[in-house]
């Protein structure tokens, strides 16, 4: 066996691919694109499910990539177990029907025992297969230099995730020695496949060659697929002879700069430590590659992700001794073992750091609130004489403040607690049910369409540059069979020799229309999209006349709405630059709709956008209207075409030529769609709002044209109806009328306060009556329904003049909330009792807390029915001052 490096090893794996006729992809963003089936791109094939499903046939069949990737359903055995990870490689070949079985088994036992590659021995592989699959079993057989008694039956190599495509799997292990072999000889799982860590399993080849139908049968493919995955941290690990992936050179280098910034503490001499260590490898690559990938920290989805992976970095720095803020260090070493690969980490470098600086910095601060809502916990559960942490409380603490539940294990021992974490894992788990009921299977993929893969024919979109063209029927598709004729009223996919309509693609939606023979409407087009092989296939029902196959017609696109969603689709090209222009390059699109109604335009931004520069976005759309600005569209190499700065829309896929859409040089996109021929054909363009979706994508809808007119229109009568009710003549009297409805409005509760203290004075006799005593000091207590903060200050004011007692406890019941007041005098404050002290153990009572000067402390709370409770529990906070003092 070569003694290799994890880069070397990758670029081998790509090499003899690509030696192999594979095209090489690089690896795509870990956000998914158009595919709401998934959170994180999770595997190599993630990526090409279009192609395996067949809604997509890809230029070359052979397809070879290295996929990062990232799996968040076991995060708590990260650095437990010696393989789990969040973010991993996925090396992998793929076949779309093009090669099976033979050349994918020959090819993966050359590549892993070839001299000129990885130099495996082969008395170290074994292989298990589909006992059902007698073909690959004869296969290995065949394989030279393979020893059959190596070849292992196991019931479970089929893959199988529901409907679509399927197939037996082969796998393929390696054996570590006996060194490695922790189990004992009559262990049922000693073998090649069962649970042990003797034998490795380093590479899986699955072999799609049935259609898992919704009915539960299987029938097959009409193209059989070949999907391998090798992950490299894996394999590097059997090259490199190490115990767990984590001492490869894919994780040591992360694992000695964290060893820097510990508290002295090394990882070859560590033993709770290592799992710490294991854990901020992990997840700083992780958090670094979602976060440069568009991702960002946030409370749902994939943010609630980083955030998490964030937050237990950090609590594992603690057990580090490293208590101040560190992951963004990691980054630049991440970029030293894997940037010559993955160069847009590199480039988004200072963004990336800048991100996971301010989320440490937000959970140091949120492990203060923690703390402050723990304490009120263990408060309430001392009053209620329990000593259990219960799970629901404890995961409240980890759901809504970011609270580790090791923290609050810390601190329940601490105080004598202890936590139920059985509990918690049943709310754990119902957390993971929801997430799981929020979105579709991750793997799914949707059953082949043989008939529309069947359609070959040639195809010319023509609606760049025409609304209409003579066209012949080449396929009809209904319900997946092939018709040589439409009757009128039935509905089908329709497929013509060339198109003027556009297919929805790229946020772009599809044009509407009709086909006509001669002068005579016979038929609408309802829908447009991109068939299998290229070709845009049309939504068609005749109306008063059957469609033949082979005949042809003249296609009429309604230029009324293209118009208006080339204005959209221009305005959303200004839009996008101006975004980067404004907010910064990292605001990057994650998602789109371009229709004639409106434009709508998701992107990465770590913030709400202020008005100030949504007021700046606006303009700069349209100052290019204005300017009259010609959009140059032109074809060139895509190499040219990234020579000129072109902008590649997200996830969208480009071939060696490119169509450049170039507004006055600022704005330069690579794209497909349809777009105005100057910029003042848009006419106007119109923000009408600015939101967060969630996981740190923001979201932009807007108008353009006749859209924004009228839009513009329905402010305007909105504005008469007030001028009406307010009973202005002119628009410009409005303001000055407002102000002084407001001045009006704020002499009214200022008289209103000024009623309200007389009256406090006039009852404060009464108020103040009720005098109590506690070892020698004075407290009055006073309930107040609806009574603002200020007013129980105005309360304390009455109270101080005319000393009434040593101590006022004030409380209000206001809009569901409380408001708690202490007031101390002076003589008391001199013998050590202090507003603060005494506040903060009835502030817990009514579910808050507080501070303030020794002569007065105030408190807001969310419990007001507790307050009661607080009320009797004063003379006992009075008396802990006193044996305080």
């Amino acid at each position: 066996m070569k003694q290799l490096t994890s880069a070397e090893i990758r670029d081998l794996f790509l090499t003899f691919y690509k030696d192999k006729g594979h095209d090489v992809r690089p690896s795509a963003s870990l956000i998914p694109i158009n595919d709401p089936t998934l959170l994180w791109i999770n595997s190599g094939v993630a990526t090409l499910k279009k192609y395996f499903d067949g809604t997509e046939t890809p230029e070359n069949p052979r397809i070879t990539n290295s996929q990062k990737s990232i799996r968040t359903n076991d995060i708590g055995n990260v650095g437990v177990t010696a393989r789990h990870h969040t973010l991993f490689e996925m090396l992998g070949n793929f076949s779309i029907g093009d090669y099976f079985k033979e050349e994918a088994i020959e090819w993966a036992w050359e590549f892993l025992t070839g001299e000129k590659w990885l130099a495996f021995d082969p008395e170290k592989l074994f292989v298990t297969y589909y006992p059902k699959d007698t073909e690959t079993k004869e296969l290995w057989e065949a394989i030279p230099n393979f020893d059959n008694s190596h070849l292992v039956p196991v019931e479970d190599n089929f893959w199988d995730i529901g409907a679509g495509p399927c197939g037996p799997d082969t796998e393929i292990f390696y054996d570590r020695g006996e060194s490695y072999n922790n189990l004992a000889e009559d262990d049922p799982e000693n073998y090649p496949g069962g649970e042990n860590e003797r034998w490795l399993e380093i590479w899986n080849l699955v072999f799609s060659e049935f259609n898992h139908m919704p009915d539960d049968t299987y029938v097959p493919l009409p193209h059989k697929n070949v999907d391998t995955g090798m992950g490299l941290e894996r394999l590097v690990s059997v090259i490199q002879d190490t115990p767990t992936n984590f001492e490869t050179d894919l994780f040591m280098p992360i694992i000695e700069k964290i060893e820097t910034l510990s508290d002295g503490i090394k990882y070859s001499e560590s033993n709770e430590g290592k799992v710490s260590f294991k854990v901020i490898a992990d997840h700083i690559r992780a958090v670094a590659f979602a976060i440069s990938d568009g991702a960002l920290p946030s409370n749902e989805g994939r943010g609630y992700i980083i955030r998490r992976l964030i937050r237990r970095s950090v609590m594992h720095g603690r057990r580090l001794g490293i208590t101040t803020l560190f992951l963004s260090d990691l980054v630049p070493t991440i970029i030293e073992i894997m940037g010559d690969y993955y160069a847009g980490l590199s480039e988004k470098l200072d963004f990336v750091q800048s991100i996971i600086k301010n989320e440490e910095e937000r959970f140091h601060e949120t492990i203060g609130d923690g703390e402050l809502q723990l304490e009120n916990t263990l408060a309430q559960l001392t009053e209620e004489g329990k000593t259990v942490v219960s799970g629901a409380q404890a995961f409240q603490l980890y759901d809504t403040f970011g609270f580790p539940l090791e923290l609050t294990e810390e601190m329940a021992l601490e105080n004598n607690f202890t936590v139920d974490n059985d509990g918690f894992e049943v709310e754990m788990e119902k957390q993971r049910e929801r997430a799981r009921a929020a979105r579709s299977n991750e793997e799914s993929m949707s059953v082949q369409s043989e008939a529309l893969q069947a359609v070959t024919s040639e195809f010319e979109f023509v609606g760049h540059s025409q609304l209409s063209s003579n066209a012949t029927i080449k396929a009809i598709i209904k319900d997946e069979e092939s018709l040589d004729h439409l009757l009128i009223n039935e509905e089908a996919w329709v497929f013509f020799n060339r198109s003027p309509f556009y297919a929805e693609m790229g946020g772009q939606v599809a044009d509407s229309g009709g086909i006509y023979d001669g002068s005579e409407l016979i038929a609408e087009v309802n829908d447009v999209q991109k068939a299998p092989n290229g070709q845009y296939m049309h939504k068609v029902k005749p109306l008063s006349m059957r469609l033949n196959e082979g005949q042809s017609y003249t296609l009429v696109v309604n230029g009324k709405t293209r118009l208006k969603t080339n204005q959209n689709h221009t305005a959303t090209h200004l839009l996008h630059q101006a975004l980067k222009t404004i907010l910064g390059e990292h605001a990057n699109q994650s998602g789109s709709y371009v229709g004639p109604d409106r434009l709508r335009f998701d992107f990465s931004h770590f913030g709400k956008v202020t008005d100030e520069e949504l007021k700046q976005i606006e303009q700069y759309v349209n100052d290019f209207i204005e300017n009259a600005v010609n959009v140059d569209i032109n074809e060139m190499p895509i190499d040219e075409a990234k020579a000129l700065g072109a902008m590649a829309l997200f996830g969208e896929k480009y071939g060696d030529v490119v169509r450049v859409v170039n507004i006055g040089n600022e704005s330069i996109e690579l794209c497909g769609g349809t777009h105005v021929s100057n910029t003042n054909d848009i006419g106007t363009f119109k923000l009408v709002s600015e939101s967060g979706i969630g996981a740190g994508i923001r979201r932009i809808e807007a108008l353009t044209g006749q859209a924004a007119i009228e839009y513009y229109q329905e402010k305007e009568a909105m504005l008469q109806a007030v001028q009406a009710e307010l009973k202005v003549q002119q628009t410009q009297q409005l303001l000055p009328r407002i102000h002084q409805l407001q001045e009006e409005l704020k002499e009214a509760h200022s008289k209103v306060e000024s009623l309200s203290a007389k009256l406090l004075q006039e009852e404060s006799g009464n108020l103040f009556k009720e005098t109590e005593e506690v070892e020698g000091i004075t407290f009055v207590s006073v309930v107040q329904e609806n009574q603002s903060a200020d007013g129980l200050r105005q309360l304390g004011d009455v109270w101080r003049e005319k000393q009434a007692s040593n101590i006022l406890v004030a409380v209000s019941n206001q809009d569901d909330k409380a408001t708690l007041l202490v007031f101390v005098d002076d003589e008391t404050v001199a013998k050590g009792t202090k507003a603060g002290d005494i506040i903060k153990p009835l502030a817990k009572l009514i579910g808050g807390g507080g501070g303030g000067r020794p002569q007065m402390a105030q408190a807001g709370g969310k419990k007001p029915a507790g307050i009661q409770d607080m009320i009797n529990a004063i003379p006992e906070a009075i008396k802990a001052t006193i044996k305080e003092a």
